[in-house]
């Protein structure tokens, strides 16, 4: 079966970190194309940082530019997404996906339906 199971969500104040966190299972990640998407609630879910299946290109919406960085360790199967600086409006509930081959990390942003995606995990930013 292939799954995802993401972890790292909770409820933080404006301006500070949280690491989620998405563990593979039933597929290996090297081949696969990753994002971190999001979907706060009435809007539509949008991707916010991806990376190409060869690591060779990333790409992050403007919203969370400078503040959110994606990685993977393959050897770990895992894929991280590092949140700094949150605000209010990053409020939402986390997606990773993936998807086999792609090796556009834009496309892999803008195209918000496919792939293998977890359950997510909620992040609230609130004072």
């Amino acid at each position: 079966q292939l799954q995802f199971v993401e972890s790292g969500g909770g409820v933080v104040q404006p301006g500070q970190s949280l690491r989620l966190s998405c563990a593979a299972s039933g597929f290996t990640l090297r081949y696969y194309a990753i994002g971190w998407f999001r979907q706060a609630p009435g809007r539509e879910r949008e991707g916010v940082a991806c990376v190409s299946m060869s690591d060779t290109n990333t790409f992050y919406a403007s919203s969370v530019k400078g503040r959110f960085t994606i990685s993977r360790d393959n050897a770990k199967n895992t894929v991280y997404l590092d949140m700094n600086d949150l605000k209010p409006e990053d409020t939402a509930v986390y997606y990773c996906v993936a998807r086999l081959h792609w090796d556009s990390a834009q496309t892999m942003c803008v195209i918000r339906d496919g792939g293998i995606r977890g359950q997510g995990t909620h992040v609230t930013v609130s004072s």
